[in-house]
């Protein structure tokens, strides 16, 4: 899969160049991101494609050096499963984020 990297959004388009795979994250503050939405075409789901493309994002928020809160309900869950990006995740502000999202 061919990931391309915009500012703040990585995303996938289809050979007729309609998107297929997308996650965005907007500047939060001036050194943290909030990855608000995460999208995986119909005919990709159940593939491993939503965490690949996690995996993608933060790898990428990761060699900016900045850190990361959530507000999409996908990578909310995805970082509960992968505690090797502890160390990205911006605690303090995802509390005040979305208290009832603890990640």
């Amino acid at each position: 899969m061919n990931f391309r990297y915009e500012n703040n959004r990585i995303f996938v388009n289809n050979e007729d160049d309609k998107l297929i795979v997308e996650a965005t994250f907007p500047a939060y503050n001036h050194d943290t991101v909030n990855i608000n939405h995460t999208y995986v075409d119909p005919s990709l789901r159940g593939q491993g494609v939503a965490s690949k493309l996690m995996y993608e994002a933060c790898e990428h928020i990761k060699k900016q050096g900045l850190k990361i809160v959530a507000t999409c309900p996908y990578a909310i869950v995805w970082f509960k499963r992968h505690h090797e990006y502890d160390d990205i995740i911006d605690l303090e502000e995802q509390a005040k984020l979305a208290p009832e999202c603890k990640i």
